[in-house]
């Protein structure tokens, strides 16, 4: 079972904590940081545009990616959010371990 690290940008402080608890509270995401304001330039519809944004990272594994994807474009205030998830190639086992268990089901 990989973990994924999510990349996912909100146009604000309180969009971005609303969603990371909710996707906490259902076990798709283990943790979930919430990065401070930064400004964003994109290109978006044919115009070049800039924005502040809160750069979430969050911390889930392979086999929910999906759900959580899913839960995010339900959610997201965006058209069209960011969801870039990456693999990482090392980690402490324990913090893995951690990731893992907090993403399952409670028996």
């Amino acid at each position: 079972m990989d973990t994924r690290l999510v990349f996912c940008t909100f146009p604000d402080t309180t969009t971005a904590q609303t969603l990371a608890r909710q996707l906490v509270e259902q076990r798709l995401a283990a943790c979930v940081n919430l990065l401070p304001p930064m400004l964003s330039v994109y290109r978006w519809q044919g115009q070049v545009e800039q924005a502040q944004e809160v750069q979430v990272l969050i911390k889930t594994c392979a086999d929910r990616l999906d759900a959580l994807t899913t839960a995010i474009v339900r959610l997201h205030p965006y058209e069209l959010p960011e969801i870039i998830a990456i693999s990482p190639s090392a980690g402490l086992p324990a913090y893995l371990d951690w990731i893992r268990a907090q993403t399952r089901e409670e028996t």
